[in-house]
């Protein structure tokens, strides 16, 4: 990395939940303004918890642990920049110095943005944010940085008869006087106050309705001084997708990284407007809740066998059989990956008497990859497989809910695509689209109108080949906009067969990926 830039969230209050809005139905009928509020999941509620939740101690000992990774993925040319506010900045400036050696130390940076002036208790009103930055050697990256000259400072000017800027300039070593023109300067000099940047307006075009949103021109400044064209950046909190969006403008490679799914889809939504936006992936790394949820469910009910991988064993074994029982599905033994057989759907695939008359496997699982679902369940259908993906819910790791009964297990979302051709033309329709009801209140469900409520965007690769998807065309909903299109035309240059990709992104950021075979002659 050749620059990293962090905002990290402390003790905020925050715990990934947010508010999403269900827009209207296509055919104007009003939906009467809905919105609810998208609880955590369990990776986000123990990330919360971990961090957050003892006080200050655990979360410094994260940060300690945040910064050393860091530092190491630092180029020896890099810079990192970590934006904190007046609750950590004196805390963090340490473990920076012991982190980065107080020798690397570059500045302390001073955002004065504009705020409304309230009375507060006792002590002046906050209205800045402290950036500290270090870089990792003696040879990192810097280009200064320049804004336009004051009107006190061009008061000390002189103007010509055409208009222009100009003063006189004495030349001590050649004894004489010259004349500087104004535009001849690159600007004033930016130093460690950045007074000139107001945070984001709220009804700027840049505007993400993210609670801690960072105006463009703040990142612009930090991506410009620090790095070059082509450099690659890395922001591990991204938030609303700000130093990805610049960095895309400003021609940087970049990765950013976020907990939450809403920072995610949010970031990604963002990127899809910049214009012509290059490629790139979206990835979802696994969750870690099961592992920990079942660690300590089921170590006191295991009886140790040979050694640690003896106990591991028996608590998988342990934790299978109580996602059996929920599941009222029968335990399978002599398989590797079939654990159970759902006897009353008769779903297991099998032979001789009484075996089910059709092939079917659920998967069950806390989480799938972005796009697992329909790509399998497609490969499954060619082999006359019924394969369904159900998510297990958050209410498995509440006692008085599986006491209750209280589980059930959902089928991920389900996307139908109509395709139509004509010589060289083709033309996509979404014709349906079904999302798990789990995270959605009932009052909500009922009140939708039409199944095109539940997407907030979708786009399409005309020509997949295997590789990252190739954002061709997207219509997505905007403030200006909030209709959306459910078909599109395409004309390709030649007859052929291509395979394309349409991924829906629903108003909750979960992704669908449906790939459809479409033959031009």
């Amino acid at each position: 990395m050749n620059l990293i830039y962090i905002d990290p969230p402390f003790d905020t209050g925050a715990d990934f939940s947010f508010t999403a809005a269900v827009p209207d139905a296509p055919d104007d009928q009003d939906a009467g303004s809905l919105a609810f509020t998208k609880e955590p999941s369990i990776i986000e509620q123990k990330a919360y918890r971990d961090t957050w939740g003892r006080g200050l101690d655990s979360y410094l000992q994260w940060f300690y642990e945040t910064v050393t990774i860091l530092h190491d993925l630092l180029a020896e040319n890099g810079s990192i920049y970590v934006h904190l506010d007046w609750r950590m900045m004196h805390y963090g400036k340490v473990i920076l110095d012991e982190v980065f050696a107080k020798e690397c130390f570059l500045n302390e940076i001073v955002w004065a943005y504009f705020a409304f002036k309230r009375s507060t208790a006792k002590k002046f009103p906050q209205k800045h944010d402290i950036i500290i930055s270090y870089h990792k050697s003696e040879k990192w990256i810097w280009n200064t940085q320049f804004k336009p000259h004051k009107g006190e400072y061009l008061k000390r000017w002189k103007v010509d008869a055409d208009g222009q800027y100009y003063r006189d300039d004495v030349n001590p070593t050649k004894g004489g006087t010259r004349v500087i023109y104004l535009d001849e300067l690159e600007g004033d000099i930016v130093d460690s106050v950045w007074d000139d940047i107001p945070p984001v307006n709220p009804v700027a075009a840049e505007r993400q309705n993210y609670p801690t949103q960072k105006p463009e021109a703040l990142l612009e400044r930090i991506v410009k001084a620090s790095s070059n064209e082509d450099d690659l950046i890395l922001d591990c909190f991204s938030g609303s997708g700000t130093t990805a969006a610049v960095a895309e403008k400003l021609n940087r490679r970049w990765i950013a990284c976020d907990l939450g799914r809403f920072a995610v889809h949010t970031t990604r939504k963002r990127l899809l407007n910049v214009e012509n936006v290059r490629p790139f992936v979206v990835q979802n790394l696994g969750k870690y809740e099961r592992q920990h949820w079942q660690t300590g469910q089921f170590a006191a009910s295991a009886e140790p066998l040979a050694g640690a991988q003896g106990l591991l064993l028996k608590q998988q074994q342990a934790y299978i059989d109580f996602m059996l029982k929920l599941y009222h599905a029968q335990p399978l033994t002599g398989r590797t990956l079939l654990h159970g057989v759902k006897v009353e759907f008769k779903r297991a695939m099998g032979t001789g008497k009484g075996a089910p008359t059709t092939n079917g496997v659920d998967l069950l699982g806390w989480d799938f990859a972005f796009e697992v679902n329909e790509v399998a369940r497609q490969q499954a259908e060619r082999a006359n497989l019924d394969l369904r993906f159900l998510r297990i819910p958050r209410e498995v790791m509440e006692k008085k809910a599986v006491d209750q009964g209280d589980v059930k297990f959902f089928e991920l979302a389900a996307l139908e695509v109509a395709v139509k051709t004509k010589k060289l033309d083709a033309a996509l329709s979404l014709t349906n689209f079904i999302i798990p009801p789990d995270d959605v209140p009932e009052e909500v469900r009922k009140a939708v109108t039409h199944w095109s409520q539940w997407i907030d965007y979708w786009a399409v690769d005309w020509n997949h080949g295997g590789d990252a998807f190739h954002n061709e065309w997207q219509s997505f909903r905007t403030r200006k906009q909030p209709k959306l299109e459910l078909s599109v035309p395409h004309t390709y240059e030649k007859a052929g067969e291509y395979n394309v990709v349409v991924k829906v992104i629903d108003i909750l950021g979960n992704d669908t990926t449906k790939t459809v075979k479409v033959v031009v002659k």
